[in-house]
This record gives structure tokens, sequence and C-alpha cells, in this order.
């Protein structure tokens, strides 16, 4: 990798787009070219110099068919009202691999707080035994805080080891992403539709809704010393889904989709005690929203730290699940220690796979409808 790009670039399925999102070490102008087409980093027409991290949006048409993209680039020497100055284009190529066939494998990992090594080695031992990975999903809490701009570098090395810019990932925010000085931040680094950390995404028969619970103790907590407004961005987030639902035909319910999943860092549909007990109206109206119109096959989740296979009805299902739902993250911070859940998609069932870097714990299956 170049001296310019910290890591390969992470390819985030955001709606019918891949985001190419990529941190880099000094200002620096970058497109990406797929084909003969160039998609830019740029605001209104000009290129964007002082960032980093760059993001590039490219349909996700284009790139599956393409099959390979160049990342292109040129440091920024001086930027002048006239005249700027800078060097040379440099490229970098990398393959692509969309989502399809008949058996689809994906990891999760949520809750890594800070830690790299664990995580992806995990990651990788699940593809040396189930295959190699179709996407992979990061569910939020991957730095530990937003305190420092160099936790976000986390995020792209997890991804950068696993995926190495050939695979698609999934990207949900955590309530510890919304925690420090450059949580304001985190949608400049991490992918968003129209700035919004919720949306939707389709990645080959795969569709799936990414939603963000935000904080999980209400906004007036004291460990937040007057610096959240959750319960309005939820309010917003209520509106989103019920979007969704009416634009159903080029959602959901579009052709082709197979598996829908719901992708959130924290399982909201759990009875919590006190401070945690908040928005129950709303988190089960999600769950109805969900579970009369969507109709999820499987909702994934981190947060508590437990790995866990929830059927609805069960007792941790307080606010109606629309499907099963996988708790997948135990993680060990202080001996650098990960297990997750791993997925396995076929035509008749999705299996579920708890496992670390050396055995897997428990398999579940669930039928497809």
């Amino acid at each position: 990798m170049s001296k310019v790009m910290k890591t390969a670039p992470a390819v985030f399925a955001v709606g019918d787009t891949y985001q190419i999102m990529v941190p880099v070490t000094c200002e620096t102008l970058m497109w990406v070219k797929v084909g003969d087409e160039c998609y830019y980093d740029d605001s209104n027409g000009i290129l964007r110099s002082a960032v980093t991290t760059h993001r590039i949006s490219v349909p996700c048409e284009a790139l599956d068919k393409a099959g390979k993209y160049t990342v292109c680039y040129r440091k920024m020497t001086e930027r002048k009202p006239y005249f700027s100055i800078t060097e040379d284009v440099c490229e970098e190529k990398f393959d692509f691999y969309p989502v399809s066939g008949e058996k689809i494998t994906a990891y999760h990992i949520a809750d890594a707080h800070n830690m790299v090594k664990g995580p992806v080695e995990s990651a990788k031992a699940f593809e040396e035994k189930y295959g190699k990975l179709g996407f992979l999903i990061l569910n939020g809490d991957v730095p530990d805080h937003s305190g420092k701009i160099e936790n976000f570098d986390n995020i792209y090395e997890i991804v950068a080891q696993i995926t190495g810019g050939s695979i698609p990932t999934v990207f949900a925010r955590g309530n510890h992403d919304t925690r420090g000085i450059y949580a304001e931040n985190i949608a400049e680094h991490t992918p968003c539709e129209n700035g919004n950390s919720y949306f939707s995404f389709r990645i080959g028969s795969i569709w799936g809704i990414v939603l963000d619970c935000g904080e999980d103790k209400n906004d007036s907590h004291p460990e937040y010393g007057n610096t959240v407004c959750c319960h309005a961005f939820r309010k917003r987030e209520t509106k989103y889904i019920e979007k969704v639902i009416k634009n159903s035909k080029t959602e959901y319910a579009a052709d082709g989709v197979k598996y829908k999943l719901v992708v959130a860092h924290n399982p909201f549909t759990r009875k919590y005690g006190e401070p945690f007990n908040i928005e129950e109206d709303t988190y089960a109206y999600w769950a109805k929203l969900l579970k009369e119109e969507i109709k999820p096959d499987v909702m994934i989740c981190g947060h508590i730290h437990e790995l866990s296979f929830d059927l609805p009805g069960c007792a941790k299902d307080a606010q109606g699940q629309p499907c099963p739902v996988v708790v997948g993250s135990r993680p060990n911070v202080r001996e650098d220690y990960y297990a997750g859940a791993g997925f396995v998609f076929t035509n008749d069932e999705i299996e579920v796979v708890f496992a670390d870097k050396e055995q897997v714990f428990e398999t579940n299956k669930i039928p497809l409808k």
C-alpha cells in the first residue's frame, strides 16, 4: 500500500451504491475508475483535498459488472486560488467480487472496542471453515469511542485485513461511537446516506436495513453532559422506516431479493432495566413495522457482549421480535480475544455460526419463508 493510502479501500454498501472510502495520510485529490467511467470525491464539482477520509460513490451495478476498480489520486502540494500545484497521478488497482451464487458467507463483528487482531483472526478462521466471505458486517463500537480521530483507523484496518477492498462491507454505528469530540464528525469517516447513519442496502440477492438506536440511555443522562439529542434522531428514523415501507417495490420487495436483513447495534427488542429502559414505545413500533411489513429473515446485533440466538416469543422478547435476533459479539479487550457470528446463506436457510479463531461454539438454522 502507498504512503498516501493508510489501508486498502473499504467498499461500503449503501442504498444502490458502493461508497468506496479511503483514509489518507496527507492532502490528496482522489477518484475511482470503473471501466471507462470516473467517479470523484468532489463537492459540487470541486475535488476535495482537505479531508482525512475520502468517499467516492459508485453505482453497485457498474462495479458488480466490472469486477475491478482503480483508485486514482494526486498529492496536493499547494492549493491556491489560481494555479494550484499537485503531484502526478498515482493509481492502485483492486479486484472486486460482488455478492452472488447459491452459497453466500458473511462474518459479523461488533464491539471490537479498538481491537483489530482478535476480530480479524476470528473472521479469517470462519472463512477457512466455511468458504470465502461474500461480505463483512461491522456493527457498531468498532472504535472504543470517538474521542480520538485515530480511533476511526481501526475500522479501516479491520476492513482492509479481512476484505482487501475486494468485497462489500455493511457498517452500522454503535452507542460508543456517539461519544467524544469527534462523534459529531463520524459521518465524515463512515458510510451514510444523506448524512444519516440509517439506510437500506442491496448486495446481490440480499436486501438489508441498517438501524441506529443512538445512545442507550436518555438524552438527559449526566454521562452525556448535554451533548446528545437522540430522541429527535429516532423520531426522524421512524419516518425513514415508514418511507422504506412506502417504497417497498424498490426496496425489500424488488425483483431478485431473496434474503432480508436488519442490522442494528442495539438489540432493541429486549427489555432493559434502568437506566437503559428507554424508547420502549418507539422500539415496539419499529418491531411492529418490521414484523408486519418488511418481514425480515434475521436481525443481527451486538452491544451486549454475548452470543445468543433469540426466537420470537422467547423470554428475551419484550417488544415483539419480527424474526430471530442474533446477538453476535463476545469480546475480551484485555486479551485481544474476539468471538463473533458467521452466516451462511443458502437456498433453503440461513445458518448462524458462533465462532472464534479456534472453535465453533454453536450453530443455528433459520429456514427461509
